[in-house]
């Protein structure tokens, strides 16, 4: 099991060897790499090795830039492969050099090997794989279109690996092994969901198996690799948020716990931060095995609205209220992915979400999960199995009973001086709309109306299409616990056609 808990793991997925120009040196591509993690609550760095070629020089793996013949399209692609290549063929050894870095500065170095990526977005058939020339597209995979799962699966990730075929199960444990032996590393995270679609659509669940077969090889590798050197490897997965996307996808997450198949198990979206995580349901899953559990911070960006206050500052509240939650119900740590920074950026977040003790008196923000489903055609699906539990945005309609929507919302800020209720609405008529609410069943007085367009300077108008209705909350009110918003439709506008939509709800606490 794993040796100790991390405040903050963070997944790092290669950009510093293109944050140079080329050819980039050795002492720049640690100094980048540890930037924005040196003196933070970071005790563990997960570096991204690759997606489907090596990133190392392998004799019988294509090698990072091969499947273009090492002429790319653009130079930032030029950049990122030949730093790598460069320092490969220079006889420089970066993967050492991470570990004697980390080992410097105590964090623990672990590679992430990334089960099933799908950046080729518009390669929509296997026809039109066999006839690419993208970045990283292998021979392997063109050479058998029938190892993919095709019409199987979202057009996005008709070229994802089919784990169904023992070949590409073995093609992957053969990647994942010469990695694991290219240093002395502390284990290996085996990130099944970027992206999340490994089995034929529909046969997810029965074919579960299969997952679990290479998770199997994979330990069995790792427990061998253990005893060569005398110390234990640790095996991560990076899984989905519930336990319910779990089953959707394949991950038989019980028999894994069960059989000792990782020591670590992290929940996360396939495509941005998932709040939905089952903190609760997951310690309980691990009660009694020594497995680590971690909730998963990903991007923001499906999160955005118009807020009352900048973007940036809320986005810190919002991961300092989620961590604050995990970590009040019994999680080991949180993970943080697709957080590229330097040494500033997300300096505040990476020094403080990691312990309870930091998260005191940092103001919060505890939101409604927000199912947030995109429309990008060449992601279509992506976010199938991610926050399932998502309340908001929904319509409202009059009801035969006079009730509305209720929203689920916890708080865990016992020390706050202030709190706010904050419910954004789409589509808000000041003149002609009118909803009631109530907060644990206690009826709200009327709130203030405020419109983000007339609190921003840079904003021509005074007015945008949403408003958000504000309530001051006393501390009790927010008080830490579950928290339940019911909102009524009491009249609407009859002058505007769309229905009077729920976008966001939030409860914000701040300290004097």
């Amino acid at each position: 099991m794993a040796d100790r808990p991390y405040r903050i793991i963070y997944n790092w997925d290669g950009a510093p060897h293109h944050y140079d120009e080329h050819p980039q040196s050795m002492e720049s591509f640690l100094q980048k790499t540890y930037a924005p993690l040196a003196g933070t609550q970071v005790d563990a760095l997960f570096w991204c090795m690759g997606i489907h070629e090596a990133t190392w020089l392998s004799d019988d793996l294509p090698v990072k830039g091969d499947s273009v013949g090492r002429v790319y399209d653009s130079v930032l692609a030029m950049r990122d492969t030949e730093s790598l290549r460069s320092l490969l063929e220079g006889g420089e050894d970066p993967y050492a050099a991470m570990v004697a870095r980390g080992r410097e500065l105590g964090i623990d170095v672990w590679p992430s090997i990334r089960m099933n990526d799908q950046h080729f977005w518009s390669i929509q058939d296997l026809e039109a794989m066999q006839r690419s020339t993208a970045h990283e597209m292998t021979d392997l995979r063109k050479e058998h279109p029938e190892w993919c799962l095709g019409e199987h699966a979202p057009g996005w990730c008709a070229t994802s690996w089919n784990m169904a075929v023992p070949e590409v199960r073995a093609h992957k444990l053969e990647l994942i092994t010469q990695a694991c032996r290219l240093a002395d590393w502390d284990g290996v995270e085996l990130d099944w969901q970027r992206h999340a679609f490994h089995l034929p659509a529909n046969h997810e669940y029965r074919l579960r198996y299969a997952l679990t077969d290479l998770q199997r090889a994979v330990r069995r590798m790792t427990r061998e690799l253990g005893e060569e050197r005398g110390r234990p490897f640790q095996v991560a997965v990076r899984v989905a948020a519930t336990l319910e996307a779990c089953r959707r996808i394949g991950y038989d997450v019980e028999t894994w716990v069960e059989e000792g198949l990782c020591d670590i198990l992290i929940g996360g979206g396939n495509s941005g931060t998932d709040p939905c995580f089952e903190t609760g349901e997951f310690l309980r899953l691990v009660e009694g095995t020594g497995i680590q559990v971690y909730p998963g911070f990903d991007f923001d960006s499906r999160q955005q609205a118009g807020r009352l206050i900048p973007h940036g500052r809320w986005r810190d509240r919002w991961f300092a209220g989620m961590a604050q939650g995990h970590l009040d119900r019994g999680a080991h740590g949180v993970y943080v992915f697709n957080w590229h920074a330097d040494e500033s950026m997300r300096r505040a977040s990476l020094t403080t979400i990691g312990s309870t003790g930091t998260l005191r008196g940092l103001d919060k923000a505890y939101t409604v999960v927000h199912r947030s489903i995109g429309t990008n055609p060449l992601r279509e699906d992506a976010e199938r199995d991610d926050r399932l539990y998502g309340e908001v945005p929904v319509d409202l309609h009059r009801t035969l009973t006079g009730d509305g929507p209720t929203f689920h919302l916890s708080t865990h800020d016992p020390g706050a001086s202030g709190a706010q209720l904050l419910i954004e609405m789409e589509h808000w008529s000041p003149t002609g709309d009118e909803v009631a609410v109530t907060l644990d069943g206690a009826a709200l007085g009327p709130p203030e109306v405020r419109n983000q367009a007339a609190e921003d300077p840079e904003h021509p108008a005074d007015v945008a299409e949403n408003s958000w209705l504000v309530w001051d909350l006393d501390p009790e009110q927010a008080a830490s616990g579950d928290h339940e918003i019911q909102v009524v439709l009491v009249k609407r506008d009859p002058r505007i056609r769309p229905p009077l939509t729920v976008a966001n709800v939030e409860i914000w606490t701040s300290h004097d």
